[in-house]
């Protein structure tokens, strides 16, 4: 079988029903396509608000550890620590435009970010502390996100493509603190 006979059969096999035709033409502003009904997006959208503040508190912590660490080492760790705040807030950034292409509202209600969040704010001083709550935070994450992504499962591709990307990021940050934990 030629591959144009093969491309043609394999088109012939997808077939979207009528009614998701007619929502894709609809509403055109609203971007992305998102199933409005699905029984599953407000506690999908729940699940990233309580993402949104680990993210938006590992930003504040990681940014205060840039400034105030101090010690021989530091220099290099601190500037470390901005990088994995930047990063956290590419992670931020990324998950409330999830939360707004899926039709929610996303929460950086500064009053109720710590009770959202799975991480703790931290004001350590000490560099070695520092980078122990920072590697506590991220194995925290790991675990949150771990824990998402079985729940999502299937209900939402890419929302958990998303958390996997951010997953996989939160694992090479503990991997470069606890390195930095036995240097």
């Amino acid at each position: 079988m030629t591959q144009i006979a093969q491309k043609t059969n394999a088109h012939a096999q997808l077939k979207i029903d009528t009614e998701a035709l007619e929502r894709a033409k609809r509403s055109l502003d609203d971007g992305a396509v998102v199933e409005e009904e699905s029984p599953w997006r407000e506690d999908i959208i729940r699940l990233l608000n309580d993402s949104l503040a680990t993210e938006l508190v590992c930003v504040l912590r990681y940014r205060r550890h840039h400034f105030t660490a101090t010690g021989l080492s530091s220099p290099a760790i601190a500037d470390e620590f901005l990088v994995h705040a930047n990063e956290e807030q590419t992670h931020a950034d990324r998950i409330a435009a999830r939360i707004v292409q899926l039709g929610g509202e996303p929460d950086f209600n500064p009053a109720s970010l710590v009770d959202r969040s799975h991480s703790d704010y931290d004001a350590q001083l000490d560099l070695h502390a520092m980078i122990r709550a920072n590697l506590v935070a991220e194995r925290v994450a790991i675990e949150a996100y771990t824990q998402m992504i079985a729940l999502i499962g299937d209900k939402d591709p890419t929302t958990r493509r998303l958390i996997e990307q951010i997953l996989e990021q939160e694992q090479e940050h503990a991997d470069e603190l606890s390195d930095w934990m036995h240097k």
